[in-house]
C-alpha cells in the first residue's frame, strides 16, 4: 500500500495481539499513525495473562513505515477511552479509522456447556468484553471522526453475516456476542451515512493468531505441521491478511459503497487484490461451508 494512508489517524481498539496487532502493522505499513490500546504492557498483564504488549505492537508498526503510538486503555472504563479520544484530538486533530477489535474472552468459553449450564458470572462477563467495549469506544470517538467527511468504523468479529445467521456458533455466549458486533455496524453505517462515514463488519478466517498457534504448538514458521492434528488448518490465514482488508478499505475513495455490510478478508482480496503474507487468497468462509461443514476432506485447492 505504501503510503496510501500518510496523514491519516487511525485507532486500532483491542491492538494487543491476534487481528488488532495485524491491522495495525499494516495501516502503519501504508503511512498511517496509529494509536494501538489494550490492557497487556511490559509491566502489566490483563486477566488474559499472555506475554504480547501494546508498546511491542507500536513498535512494529513504527518498524513497517507509520507511526505507532501505544496507550493502555481498559475499554471497559468509560472515562479511560474518554480520556484517549482527547489525548487523540489534542496531539493529531482528527481520527479517520477506528477499528473496533477489543475482545479478550478467548480463555473464558466452557464451549461444551449449555446457557444453563456456564457459569453467569463469566458469561455476562463475555458479553461485556465483546459488546460494551465497542459501544463505549464508538461513542467517544465517532464525534472526533464525523468533523472530516470519509471516516471509517470496522467492527472486527468472527463470522460473516450470512453465515452466523445460518449456523450456531458452538457457544451461546459466543454466538450472542459475534452476531452483536456484525448488528453494532449495520446501525453506525446507519447513522454516520449523513456525515460520509462508513461503517462495517469484517472478520478474518481462520487466523493464526498467537493463541491459536500455541494451542497448536507451532509458529507462524512451520505452521503447517498442525495438518496432522486438524487437516482443515489448511485454509488459515495470517493476522496480516486482516490487516491488509481494513488498509484496503480505509484507502478506498468509494468505501462507502461497502456501508453497513458483513464482509470477510478473503472476500475483500478477491476485490482488492491483495494477499496474505505467502502470496496466497484464502477464503475461509467459502471453504467452511462447501468443504468442511459439508464433511468433506480437506482440500484449499481453488480456495486460496
Amino acid at each position: 500500500m505504501g503510503e496510501s494512508l500518510k496523514g491519516k489517524v487511525a485507532l486500532v481498539a483491542g491492538a494487543t495481539r491476534g487481528a488488532g496487532r495485524g491491522v495495525a502493522v499494516e495501516l502503519g505499513a501504508a503511512g498511517a499513525t496509529v494509536y494501538v490500546t489494550g490492557r497487556s504492557t511490559r509491566e502489566q498483564r490483563s486477566e488474559m495473562d499472555r506475554p504480547e504488549t501494546i508498546e511491542e505492537t507500536a513498535e512494529l508498526v513504527t518498524a513497517a513505515g507509520g507511526q505507532g503510538i501505544a496507550a493502555q486503555v481498559d475499554h471497559l472504563e468509560a472515562e479511560q477511552v474518554r480520556a484517549l479520544i482527547e489525548r487523540v484530538e489534542r496531539e493529531q486533530g482528527r481520527l479517520d479509522v477506528l477499528v473496533n477489535n477489543i475482545w479478550g474472552g478467548e480463555l473464558m468459553f466452557s464451549w461444551d456447556q449449555k446457557l444453563w449450564e456456564h457459569d453467569l458470572d463469566t458469561g455476562l462477563r463475555i458479553l461485556r468484553l465483546a459488546i460494551d467495549t465497542h459501544i463505549i469506544t464508538s461513542h467517544h470517538a465517532l464525534p472526533l471522526m464525523i468533523r472530516n467527511p470519509g471516516g471509517l468504523v470496522v467492527e472486527m468479529t468472527d463470522g460473516t453475516g450470512q453465515y452466523n445467521a445460518e449456523n450456531y456458533r458452538i457457544s451461546f455466549f459466543y454466538d450472542l456476542a459475534k452476531t452483536s458486533v456484525i448488528r453494532m455496524a449495520f446501525a453506525q453505517a446507519k447513522e454516520l451515512a449523513q456525515y460520509g462515514g462508513t461503517a462495517v463488519a469484517l472478520t478474518p478466517g481462520w487466523m493464526r493468531s498467537e493463541i491459536m498457534l500455541d494451542a497448536f504448538d507451532v509458529t507462524e514458521a512451520n505452521w503447517r505441521d498442525a495438518l496432522e492434528r486438524q487437516p482443515h488448518f489448511v485454509i488459515s490465514e495470517s493476522p496480516a491478511f486482516v490487516g491488509r482488508a481494513v488498509t484496503a478499505l480505509a484507502a478506498d475513495s468509494d468505501v462507502a459503497r461497502w456501508n453497513g455490510q458483513s464482509l470477510s478478508s478473503g472476500q475483500l482480496a478477491q476485490v482488492y487484490g491483495f494477499t496474505d503474507i505467502d502470496g496466497s487468497r484464502p477464503d475461509a468462509w467459502r471453504y467452511l461451508v462447501e468443504v468442511q461443514d459439508a464433511g468433506r476432506p480437506a482440500d484449499a485447492t481453488g480456495y486460496r
